[in-house]
């Protein structure tokens, strides 16, 4: 028997959740246990979980009972949606992807109430419709309803906790250092040389390591009620467009360019979600003074002392960003 408070992470085997489960695994003072919610719990990431300590349990995001059983007994929770999960067509069919974060976030709001959860880190973001309103300087999109639906729905969600009463933390993340691996990271020009091309114009974006969301959830955890009803905003970093291309190029050992899209120019690219992403940088560029400015990096450290700087964060993964520019 273990007098450690128990934390259920919902997404455990994802970015988020599994960087909070390894953050409570390796956290010198051991002060929580951790309960890893996953859909498969014989998958190799749960099982490499469960043989690193934690304790591994299924449970679905769309199982109401499944989540109020894994919530039981547990202290406190962490619960992230996915909107980027590969569904099938009869699924993209039945609900669009915000309407699926929303059903989520009411079923896990509803079990953790039920469960008497005494602390809840709720991963959320920017209602980005607070910044453009009405406006049709930007493309609106699932029937109108949203500009940036994978901001807006989560930011639409943080209401649910509230009225069912769950005392949350309202954690606010940003974009992934990671998405430089992921296709925004710089491209070779036809005349060979490095360009970077994101659609931030000169303004400064946030950006965070993936890791550092569960590091800073944890240091949350371990500050008790401190931020129950509170938002807690994080990124790793603040920099232009021409910052980053100066990493970069400090990183790669060869020039990197910053020659940023125009919103316009991205919406037209021909791959799923342009408009959306598109919206999402516009959101990023005009909004920046605000969006940066609650991004506090010296409270994030003070929650998170390992928290990584972009230069840092290159720094572990720069063979990784060369193989996607080679």
């Amino acid at each position: 028997m273990t007098d450690k408070k128990l934390i259920a992470v919902v997404g455990a085997t994802g970015s988020q959740g599994g960087g909070l489960v390894q953050a409570i695994l390796a956290d010198p003072e051991q002060r929580f246990a951790v309960r890893a919610l996953t859909r498969n719990a014989q998958s190799d990431k749960s099982k490499a979980l469960a043989a690193a300590g934690a304790e591994v349990v299924e449970a679905d995001l769309d199982d109401e009972a499944s989540l109020r059983k894994a919530f039981d007994g547990a202290h406190g929770a962490y619960v992230v949606t996915n909107y980027w999960v590969e569904r099938t067509p009869e699924e993209e069919a039945a609900r669009t992807r915000a309407e699926m974060e929303l059903e989520q976030a009411d079923n896990a709001a509803r079990a953790l109430k039920d469960a008497g959860v005494a602390h809840v880190i709720w991963s959320t973001l920017e209602d980005t419709r607070g910044h453009f309103g009405d406006t049709d300087r930007v493309p609106s999109l699932d029937d109108g309803r949203y500009k940036v639906p994978h901001f807006d729905a989560k930011g639409e969600a943080n209401e649910l906790f509230t009225k069912y009463g769950v005392p949350t933390t309202f954690l606010q993340t940003t974009f992934y250092f990671e998405a430089i691996l992921q296709g925004m990271g710089p491209i070779r020009g036809e005349d060979g040389k490095l360009i970077l091309t994101l659609p931030m114009a000169d303004q400064p974006l946030s950006g965070i390591a993936g890791v550092d969301i569960g590091k800073t959830a944890l240091g949350i955890f371990k500050r008790g009620d401190e931020f129950i009803g509170k938002t807690v905003s994080i990124a790793g970093d603040h920099l232009t467009g021409n910052q980053y291309a100066a990493a970069l190029s400090k990183a790669l050992g060869e020039e990197v360019t910053y020659q940023p899209h125009t919103w316009d120019d991205f919406r037209q690219f021909n791959f799923p979600m342009a408009v959306e992403f598109a919206n999402m940088f516009q959101y990023y560029a005009e909004d920046s003074a605000r969006f940066t400015g609650d991004r506090d990096l010296n409270l994030v450290r003070e929650l998170n002392p390992d928290l990584q700087t972009f230069e840092t964060w290159l720094s572990l993964h720069t063979d990784e960003v060369k193989s996607t520019v080679s």
